[in-house]
Parts: structure tokens; C-alpha cells; sequence
């Protein structure tokens, strides 16, 4: 699927280095859902090197790896869907602040 003009329209999103970054600085890589945030950042940047084939194979795959981490989202849905974290009862610093242990 080419490039549409109207793509160019589009708010820039951050690149997989810098979602990596902030994921982790936010303690938030290993999350699964965060990790396919990531897979799919890799694979948007790479998309000029793939044939439209292997494109569509690899958007296939992580389709199906999303698909396998089933309802994890259950009980989440704010913080997974609109983006409204809601802190864990037990409030702990972030890896690497001041306060980490």
C-alpha cells in the first residue's frame, strides 16, 4: 500500500528509538502490549526496506502475537484503551528515580 499524501498531514510519531526510551524510563518495556507498541514502531521505520510481501507478513505475525496475549486488557481498559493510568494501590518508585531501592 503506497504512501498517501494525506499521510504527510499526520501528527509525527515518536520513532522506535525514542518509544524504546521512554518506555524504559518509565519502567513500561516489558508490559506486553507496550512491546508490540515497539515491534510495530520497528516495523513502520523498516517499511522502505521491505518488499510489500514481507511487509504484509511481518504486520500478519505481530497480528497474531497481539492476538495471543488474549483479554489482558480485562480490568484495564482505561489505562490500556484511553490512556488514563490509574497507580497501583502500592505506589513504588520508577527504575532508575532516586527512591529506587
Amino acid at each position: 500500500m503506497p504512501w498517501r499524501k494525506s499521510d504527510l498531514n499526520r501528527p509525527e510519531q515518536p520513532g522506535a528509538h525514542e518509544l524504546a526510551q521512554y518506555l524504559e524510563s518509565r519502567g513500561e518495556l516489558s508490559k506486553p502490549w507496550n512491546l508490540q507498541l515497539l515491534r510495530l514502531a520497528k516495523l513502520k521505520e523498516s517499511r522502505n526496506q521491505l518488499s510489500q510481501e514481507e511487509y504484509l507478513s511481518a504486520i500478519k505475525d505481530a497480528h497474531a502475537d497481539l492476538m495471543r496475549l488474549g483479554e489482558f486488557w480485562k480490568g484495564r481498559e482505561a489505562e490500556v484503551f484511553g490512556g488514563e493510568y490509574i497507580p497501583p494501590e502500592i505506589i513504588e518508585p520508577l527504575p532508575g528515580s532516586a527512591d529506587d531501592r
